[in-house]
C-alpha cells in the first residue's frame, strides 16, 4: 500500500548518504516528522538493523505498525524483544527493542555482529540504559568499521551528543504537519478537564497523567459522564496487558478518552486524538535511600516533554492542548539524565561484565562521584565483585536476572522459588499492606501471604518473574521463612538495626544513625533485624528515621567487620575490652588485656584531670620560665606505664639530671638572700617569679635579683613583721629611698621589737628581731 507522505521521507536518501560516509550520524526530527516509524526500514539495505525504544509499550506498538505500513508480518520481517516478552524470527530484518535488552546484547555481544544499523530513538529521554546503550554502541562503531551508528530524537540538544560521536554531523527536519492550538487553565484538575471536553470538544481526547493511581481515579471521576457520551475511557500504561494497551492504541467507532502516563508521549500514534490534556507532571525514577532501590517519583514536566506531548494532537490534522498550569511557569528545557538521580549498582554490573571500570568508563555524562562509589561498595557487599572488581560468580549469576542487584540476591539466597519471586515484586512496587499484622519475625513474608490482596500489577510481576527465573536458576527443593529472612540480610546487609531495648521500638541501625521501628510492623520482639523499608526522617517531623518493613534476623547470622580493642577507664581503673564490630553495632564483647600504650595514655589524662599538685605545678612554672620544653604528656605516660591506677607523680624525679641542671642554674627553685638564709621562689602561671621575705632580710640589697634566660627582674613581696606584704616592687633601689621611710613611719612603733634604723643602705640584714641588752 501506498505510504502518507510525512516531513521525513525527502530527507531518507541524505540520511543513508551521510551515515554510508561517516558512521555516526545525530538526526533531530520534530515531532511529527515520522522518524520513528520510516528511517529505521530505509536503512535496511545496508543490512539488519536494531532499533531502541525506551517503553516497551512503544516498542510492540511501533513493530507492529512498521508491519502494517510496509506489508510485512510482525515477528518476521520486522519483530520485538521486550522484558518478559520477544517475538522475532530468523527472518527478521529489523529488530525493535527496549534499553536493557540492547546493553545485555551489546555485553554479550560487544561488536554486534548480527547487525549493521544501530539506531537509538527518544535519546532525550536520557536514561541510564539508553546512554550506557549509547557508550557501548560507540565503542562497537569504533572497532568495527561496517557497523553505524544513528541517534534520534525530537528535542535534544544535539551538540554534546555529537562531540561525543567525533564531531559527526548533525542533520535536523522540521515536522508537525499540524497546528496545535495552546490554552492554559491552572484551575482546572484532570477529571475537570475531562468533562469540559465531553461536554464542549469533539474528537478523541488524550490526558496525560503521572501514574496508573491517578489513572485509576481519574477513569473513576469521568467514567459515567463518558458512558452517557456515548465515549469510551481507555487507560494506558506500562503495567497493562498488551490487549489493553493495543485497544488505546487503536482506531474506535466510538469516542475515546485515553489516560496515559508518558508512554504515549513519544513514538506512539494515538489513533484519532485531536485533543491533548496535559496535567504536567510525571513520575520518575529517583534513587530511594530509604529502601535502596529506584523509586518512582512525581515531578513536574520539562519544556521538552511539554512540546512532544502538545504534538500527539497535531499528527493527523490540526489540534488543541489543555496544559493544566499557568502559562507564567517556567520550566526545566530539558529533563534532568537518570544518571544523575537513579542507583548505579546495575548499570555498574553490565560495563563490568563488558571489561571496563565504571569510573573510567566513557559515559556521555560521568555519573556523580558520591553514587558511583556507593554504588560499587553495595556490590561489593552483596558479594558480585571483589576487592579488584572484577565480576564474582555470584555478579555473573545476577546479571542473569531481570532485578535490581538487590532483589537479585534476596531470590538467589531464597531459593529463586515463586515465594521468593514475590517478594522481589511486592518491593519493587509501592507497599500495598497498610494493616497492623500480627507478631512474626518477617514483616516481608506477611505480605508475600496475603498477595492475592495486592494490586493486579504486583501480582502479574511476581508470576513473570517466578515464570523468568525458572529458565535461569533451579529452584529449591524447598522455601521456609528463615531462608527468606537470610536472604533478606544478604540483599540488605548495609541494613543492620539492634533494638536500644527489650521491648522498645527504637532500633540504632548500622550506619549509627537511630530509627523507630512503626507500630504496624510485626517485628515485635527480636534484638537483631533488617530495616528493609526505611522512611528517612524529615526536619520538623520526626528526628529519627522509621522503618515500615524489617525481618528478624539471628546475630550469629552476623559477621564482624571490625574487631577492636577498647582500652577504656572506669571507676579510676584501666580495663581492656576486645569488641566484634558491625558498624556502630556492637555483636560481641570479652574482657582482655588493655593496650599498653593506651593505657598509659588515658592514666595520664587522669591524672592531669584531677591535678598534679602545687609541687609538680611549681615545677611546671619553673620550666616555662627557663624557657625548658619537657614534653609533659610523655613523662606523665612514662610513670604510668604498666600501671592500672593512677599514680602519685612527682615530675622533678622523673626529669632527667641535665634537666635538671640546666632548670636549676635558670630557675632556681630557692635564692640565697642578705640574712644569710635561701628564700623559696614562687613561680607563677603569667610567668612572673616571686620572692616573699621580710625586708629587714634585704637591708644593704640595692639591685633587684634577675633571673632566667632574659634575665627577668624578680617581683618582690616586701613583708611587714607580721608576714603580711606591705610593698611590692620590681625596684629595689627605689623602695629603699623612697617607699621605705613611709613604711618605717608606719610600721616601727607596732612592730619596735624588730629592726627599723634610719639608713637601710647601711643596717645589718636579719631575720632576727632586736638584741636585748645582757
Amino acid at each position: 500500500m501506498a505510504l502518507a507522505p510525512l516531513p521525513i521521507d525527502p530527507v531518507l536518501p541524505r540520511i543513508g548518504e551521510l551515515l554510508a560516509e561517516h558512521r555516526r550520524l545525530v538526526l533531530v526530527a520534530e515531532p511529527g516528522a515520522g522518524k520513528t516509524t520510516r528511517v529505521a526500514p530505509s536503512l535496511l539495505e545496508a543490512g539488519p538493523a536494531l532499533l531502541l525504544q525506551p517503553r516497551r509499550v512503544a516498542a510492540r506498538s511501533l513493530a507492529r505498525r512498521i508491519a502494517e505500513e510496509r506489508g510485512w508480518t510482525a515477528g518476521e520481517e520486522v519483530g520485538w524483544q521486550v522484558r518478559f516478552e520477544r517475538r522475532f524470527s530468523g527472518r527478521t530484518r529489523l529488530l525493535v527493542a527496549t534499553e536493557g535488552v540492547l546493553t545485555a546484547r551489546l555485553v554479550s555481544d560487544p561488536l554486534l555482529e548480527a547487525f549493521a544499523t544501530i539506531l537509538l530513538d527518544e535519546f532525550h529521554e536520557r536514561s541510564l540504559h539508553a546512554d550506557l546503550a549509547f557508550a557501548l554502541a560507540r565503542e562497537a562503531v569504533a572497532a568495527r568499521e561496517d557497523l553505524r551508528l544513528l541517534v534520534m530524537s525530537a528535542t535534544m540538544d544535539p551538540e554534546p551528543v555529537a562531540r561525543a560521536l567525533g564531531d559527526c554531523p548533525v542533520l535536523e527536519v522540521p515536522g508537525r504537519p499540524h497546528p496545535v492550538e495552546i490554552e492554559h487553565r491552572a484551575d482546572l484538575s484532570p477529571a475537570q478537564a475531562l468533562h469540559r471536553e465531553l461536554r464542549e470538544g469533539a474528537g478523541d481526547v488524550l490526558c496525560f497523567l503521572p501514574g496508573a493511581g491517578e489513572i485509576r481515579r481519574a477513569a473513576e471521576q469521568v467514567e459515567a459522564a463518558a458512558s452517557s457520551a456515548g465515549a469510551v475511557v481507555l487507560p494506558l500504561h506500562g503495567s497493562l496487558p498488551p490487549g489493553e494497551q493495543d485497544a488505546a492504541l487503536s482506531p474506535s467507532p466510538r469516542r475515546k478518552l485515553v489516560l496515559a502516563t508518558n508512554v504515549a508521549e513519544t513514538s506512539l500514534t494515538v489513533e484519532g486524538v485531536r485533543v491533548v490534556i496535559d496535567s504536567g507532571q510525571e513520575k520518575v525514577l529517583r534513587h530511594d535511600p530509604d529502601r535502596g532501590l529506584d523509586r518512582l517519583e512525581l515531578s513536574r514536566i520539562s519544556l521538552d516533554s511539554a512540546r512532544q506531548r502538545a504534538g500527539r494532537a497535531g499528527r493527523t490534522g490540526p489540534g488543541r492542548c489543555l496544559r493544566l498550569w499557568d502559562a507564567r511557569d517556567r520550566l526545566e528545557p530539558h529533563r534532568e539524565p537518570e544518571i544523575r538521580r537513579v542507583d548505579l549498582a546495575a548499570p555498574f554490573l553490565d560495563v563490568l561484565a563488558w571489561g571496563a571500570d565504571p569510573l573510567a568508563f566513557g559515559w556521555l555524562e560521568p555519573p556523580p562521584a558520591a553514587a558511583a562509589e556507593g554504588a560499587l561498595e553495595l556490590l561489593r557487599r552483596l558479594g558480585a565483585i571483589d576487592g579488584e572488581r572484577r565480576l564474582t560468580e555470584r555478579g555473573h549469576a545476577l546479571r542473569r536476572l531481570p532485578l535490581h542487584p538487590r532483589l537479585g540476591t534476596l531470590l538467589l539466597e531464597a531459593g529463586a522459588t515463586p515465594r521468593a519471586a514475590a517478594a522481589c515484586a511486592l518491593l519493587s512496587e509501592r507497599d500495598f499492606l497498610r494493616d497492623e499484622l500480627p507478631s512474626g519475625d518477617c514483616d516481608l513474608a506477611a505480605r508475600v501471604d496475603r498477595l492475592r490482596s495486592a494490586p493486579r500489577g504486583v501480582r502479574r510481576a511476581a508470576e513473570e518473574l517466578a515464570r523468568r527465573v525458572e529458565r535461569i536458576v533451579e529452584p529449591a527443593d524447598r522455601e521456609d521463612d528463615e531462608r527468606l529472612r537470610r536472604a533478606v540480610l544478604a540483599a540488605w546487609p548495609d541494613r543492620v538495626a539492634q533494638r536500644r531495648e527489650a521491648g522498645s521500638r527504637r532500633l540504632l541501625l548500622r550506619t549509627g544513625t537511630g530509627a523507630q521501628l512503626a507500630r504496624e510492623s510485626s517485628v515485635r520482639e527480636a534484638e537483631w533485624l533488617v530495616a528493609v523499608d526505611l522512611l528517612a526522617a524529615r526536619r520538623g517531623e520526626r528526628s529519627e528515621a522509621l522503618v515500615r518493613i524489617a525481618t528478624a534476623i539471628e546475630r550469629d547470622w552476623l559477621e564482624p567487620d571490625e574487631v577492636e580493642l577498647v582500652t577504656e577507664l572506669s571507676d579510676g581503673r584501666v580495663r581492656g575490652i576486645e569488641r566484634e564490630r558491625l558498624g556502630a553495632l556492637v555483636l560481641r564483647e570479652r574482657p582482655a588485656e588493655p593496650d599498653p600504650a593506651e593505657a598509659a595514655r588515658l592514666l595520664a589524662a587522669e591524672c592531669r584531670r584531677r591535678g598534679l599538685g602545687a609541687d609538680n605545678e611549681n615545677l611546671l612554672a619553673r620550666l616555662r620560665f627557663a624557657g625548658l620544653e619537657i614534653g609533659l604528656d610523655g613523662l606523665l605516660e612514662q610513670a604510668c606505664a604498666g600501671r592500672r591506677e593512677p599514680p602519685r607523680v612527682s615530675l622533678a624525679e622523673l626529669l632527667p639530671w641535665d634537666q635538671r641542671q640546666e632548670l636549676d642554674r635558670r630557675a632556681p627553685e630557692r635564692l640565697e638572700i642578705p640574712s644569710g638564709r635561701t628564700a623559696k621562689l614562687d613561680y607563677r602561671g603569667d610567668g612572673r617569679v616571686v620572692l616573699s621575705v621580710k625586708l629587714q632580710e634585704l637591708f644593704g640589697l640595692a639591685d633587684t635579683p634577675r633571673l632566667g634566660p632574659d634575665r627577668r627582674a624578680v617581683l618582690i613581696e616586701l613583708l611587714a613583721p607580721n608576714g603580711r606584704p606591705v610593698q611590692t616592687t620590681e625596684d629595689l633601689r627605689s623602695f629603699w629611698e623612697r617607699g621605705y621611710p613611709e613604711v618605717r613611719k608606719e610600721l616601727r612603733g607596732r612592730y619596735p621589737k624588730h629592726p627599723w634604723p634610719e639608713d637601710p643602705w647601711t643596717a645589718e640584714p636579719t631575720a632576727r628581731t632586736k638584741r636585748r641588752p645582757r
